[in-house]
């Protein structure tokens, strides 16, 4: 199954059988709102906090996603789950409601694709029939934690991001209907000096492109086997500077498309998002809403999902520490186009 030095071949071909995407306010204003499940008005989601109603959203789209594959939490061996806050305890307090066999991550905003090939590897070991993999993200507890309150109202450069509130959850099995998961290719961290939390695009694109070039390395493909790339959350800065690097290092990146999560779910010219959107929640919603629909109307028959994150905490910040990254990769199919 390892395939070159970082990836993995799945030849049991575990499948995306459901998924559930939950957003809040500002996201359902944005232009792929069509494509997520439930769109909240509040951001409070009727809790007494944005930390608990960050836990509602994971916990909600983990039920949801188990409900639309026709199974119960009973069903499900084992449930990946991570997420922003300290502790990852979004996830981990969903999870003693879930009551299933439960493995926290931390990868930051490249929790959806971590979680989702760490699923798709023990499901395609034999090791599991159902696997739940889900990540969240709150603008506002985010802000709270990395920046500074939401209260405050400071004002952000325009390399700053937008942090996704909202939650996104799968569920993989080695059968049934879904699109297929055929590779994926773990990331290294790398930390090119950066240490400006308002700038995690520019610390996040050269994880990216390594994992990228890593990826068609190890597969040895090229770039045109994919209908699509796209990366997590680098918005408009990090998806500039990525791009000149493919160019350094005479990657042809333009044998695909190439897009960025960060720069697709929000609308540039209504919304004050600065850079882009960020967060756990983006690249999530983004793949398991927007382009798995794609996938299973035909649109798209093969996608290479790149989650990026930055590994950062709010003490490492306030102590200056450069910020180091990380991308995981993770290829999506075509049920149909695998025969």
């Amino acid at each position: 199954m390892l395939k070159g030095h970082q990836s993995w071949v799945f030849e049991n071909k575990p499948r995306i059988i459901s998924t559930a995407t939950i957003v809040g306010p500002f996201e359902g204003q944005g232009p792929l709102a069509a494509d997520f499940d439930i769109i909240h008005g509040d951001l409070y989601l009727g809790q007494d906090s944005w930390e608990k109603a960050e836990k509602t959203l994971i916990e909600e789209s983990c039920k949801l996603a188990i409900e639309h594959a026709g199974l119960t939490k009973e069903d499900i061996q084992f449930h990946f789950g991570g997420d922003l806050m300290n502790q990852i305890i979004s996830n981990s307090f969903a999870a003693r409601s879930l009551g299933i066999p439960y493995m926290g991550l931390f990868g930051a905003c490249s929790t959806s694709m971590e979680g989702l090939a760490l699923a798709a590897l023990v499901v395609n070991s034999g090791s599991a029939n159902y696997v739940l993999a889900g990540t969240c993200s709150h603008n506002a507890s985010a802000e709270k934690q990395f920046r500074y309150p939401t209260e405050y109202g400071s004002q952000k450069p325009p390399t700053a991001q937008y942090t996704v509130t909202g939650a996104g959850a799968a569920v993989v099995s080695p059968s049934g209907n879904g699109p297929v998961i055929t590779s994926a290719t773990i990331g290294r961290v790398i930390d090119m000096g950066i240490s400006d939390p308002f700038n995690m695009g520019a610390a996040m694109a050269p994880a990216a492109v390594d994992t990228i070039e890593a990826h068609f390395r190890d597969l040895q493909i090229e770039p045109s086997y994919y209908d699509l790339i796209v990366t997590g959350d680098l918005s408009k800065v990090g998806y500039a500077i990525a791009n000149d690097l493919f160019k350094e290092h005479n990657f042809p990146i333009e044998q695909t498309t190439y897009k960025d999560c960060g720069m697709m779910i929000y609308d540039y010219d209504k919304q004050n998002v600065q850079s882009g959107g960020s967060g756990c929640a983006c690249s999530a919603v983004v793949t398991y809403g927007h382009l798995l629909r794609r996938i299973r109307k035909g649109e798209l028959r093969r996608v290479l999902v790149v989650a990026t994150g930055a590994l950062m905490s709010p003490i490492s910040s306030q102590q200056k520490e450069s910020i180091p990254s990380i991308a995981h990769a993770v290829s999506i199919e075509r049920q149909e186009f695998q025969g």
